[in-house]
């Protein structure tokens, strides 16, 4: 492997990560013992990425802070052994329902288990529904919870504490709306991550009038449940790879492709497919998945607008440009000519709308549902947000981005600072600096 630590900071924090325990992935063959790729995602420095639910990287793969730290800062006893989590309600005015689906891409192998002829992908909906009624839709099963705990050295926690969490989704209510009326946003998680880590985006958009379909990218995941109870865990986390970021994003974008072609094609199994609009589609994504939109954008050109939320630019936009909006929306050390180059690099290369904005006070997990949850089972992770306040900060500039370009809708939150989010900082890459 020939990664590189950004800093002297992150070399050894990434060596004080080792010697924590990780789950093997399921159907995979023990580890030999030598060096691994498991070790340097897992297991390598990454400061800004702090500890508990958080997604967990080598050092550079993205920037970090030498103020934050790989474990939490505070566990308060009595919130992690009663405490129910919840996520924020939805502002908008419509209920959100959510279904799952089990897709099969026959047309090619796994790309992380090539044994695997065919790659299945589980995706999450969440929709405008027509009423409240039914039950509550789960986070994650107590298994899922157990292995993302254990991925990522969370002990200090029950193990089921994630399934505890209440969400706002009815399952399988009846989808709401026209023909060809809702837009359709692609939300692609961090790696490790399930792609219930961004449920509470996922469910103010349906509240607003989206059709919001979350990808479990196969085999990258700590833990996807299929239908039936099978399971699979990261069995990416094993392999060796000198360009495993660019390989992962490549990867991510064929996936979303697919997921496009099922859920907007004439043979589509959702119920609700009629309902999409397939001119109007964006794709949002944390930390790897927010690598992944730029590279699904370049690829598949029935995205009309992406966002990078936190997370280090693997494959560079061509020097050709891509000239669909496009939004960076990250922690403070992704500053313009801060410890992550890659922004810096990509800006050039945007030649649409574009903003690049970094909120005060956030860490890695912010833009994720996993610092308002570890906050909630008393685990502090170092930011300076409650975890009320990034959800609700991501909420609002993700909304605003996607009204703006899949709606027509005038957004002065996205021109300039708000004394509402004093949080949020506009970025100049030219004169560096953010205010």
């Amino acid at each position: 492997m020939t990664y590189q630590h950004a800093s002297p900071v992150l070399k050894a924090e990434g060596q004080a990560k080792k010697g924590k325990g990780r789950p093997a992935p399921a159907d995979r063959r023990p580890s030999s013992g030598k060096p691994r790729l498991r070790t340097l995602v897992l297991r390598g420095g990454l400061a800004a990425v702090a500890g508990l639910l958080t997604l967990a990287v080598p050092a550079s793969w993205a920037p970090a802070s030498a103020s934050s730290a790989l474990v939490p800062t505070s566990v308060s006893p009595s919130a992690t052994s009663s405490s129910t989590p919840y996520l924020p309600k939805p502002t908008g005015p419509h209920p959100v329902g959510t279904t799952s689906l089990h897709l099969k891409d026959a047309s090619r192998p796994d790309p992380w288990v090539p044994e695997a002829r065919v790659r299945e992908l589980m995706v999450s909906l969440w929709y405008p529904a027509k009423s409240r009624n039914g039950r509550r839709a789960p986070y994650v099963t107590p298994k899922e919870s157990e292995l993302i705990l254990e991925g990522k050295g969370v002990t200090s926690v029950p193990s089921d504490a994630l399934s505890r969490t209440r969400t706002n989704a009815f399952s399988d209510a009846t989808p709401a709306g026209g023909r060809r009326a809702l837009p359709l946003v692609v939300i692609s998680p961090g790696f490790t991550d399930p792609r219930s880590s961004l449920t509470a985006l996922a469910e103010e958009l349906a509240s607003r009038g989206y059709v919001v379909a979350g990808i479990d990218h196969t085999y990258e995941t700590f833990a996807t449940t299929f239908p039936g109870g099978r399971l699979t865990t990261c069995a990416a986390c094993e392999l060796e790879s000198d360009d495993f970021g660019k390989k992962a994003v490549e990867n991510r974008a064929v996936d979303v492709s697919f997921v496009l072609d099922e859920l907007t094609g004439p043979h589509s199994t959702w119920k609700g497919a009629s309902l999409i609009d397939p001119s109007r589609v964006a794709m949002v994504g944390a930390s790897l998945g927010g690598a992944s939109a730029a590279e699904t954008m370049l690829k598949d050109s029935r995205v009309r607008g992406g966002i990078n939320m936190d997370g280090f630019m693997f494959a560079p936009i061509p020097a050709s440009g891509l000239a669909r909006p496009f939004l960076f929306l990250g922690q403070t050390v992704h500053s313009p000519g801060g410890q992550d180059p890659t922004w810096d690099r990509d800006w050039a290369h945007l030649t649409g709308w574009k903003r690049w904005l970094v909120v005060a006070g956030a860490v890695h997990a912010s833009f994720t549902d996993y610092d308002l949850l570890a906050q909630q089972i008393g685990v502090n992770l170092g930011g300076d947000l409650s975890g009320p306040r990034a959800a609700e900060i991501t909420r609002r500039y993700v909304r605003a981005f996607l009204d703006l370009h899949l709606r027509g809708t005038a957004q002065p939150l996205l021109e300039k600072s708000s004394a509402r989010y004093p949080e949020v900082r506009f970025c100049a890459p030219e004169t560096k600096t953010c205010a």
